[in-house]
């Protein structure tokens, strides 16, 4: 468990040095595995219409509810490791 937990602090550090930003659809799913492996599943309130880029965060963080942090961390790691 501290070993992929290391593997997906490291794994974060480098999504701050990628080559080429990566398209939204993968930003999304980059904050998605983010937010669903180092905290779990959402809990937060919605955005309102008005916040469309909160909205398109949280609908993609939501759509991770019910995966294990260990699953959301090495699915982090190894999408980063793609995009390195």
């Amino acid at each position: 468990m501290a070993d992929l937990k290391k593997q997906f602090e490291a794994a974060a550090a480098n999504s701050k040095n990628l080559s080429e930003r990566p398209d939204n659809a993968t930003l999304l799913k980059i904050y998605a595995l983010y937010k669903q492996g180092s905290i779990g599943d959402n809990t937060d309130k919605k955005p309102g219409f008005g916040d469309m880029v909160g909205r398109a965060k949280w609908d993609a963080w939501n759509a991770l509810k019910g995966t294990s942090q260990d699953d959301a961390m090495q699915q982090y790691i190894d999408l980063i490791e793609s995009l390195e």
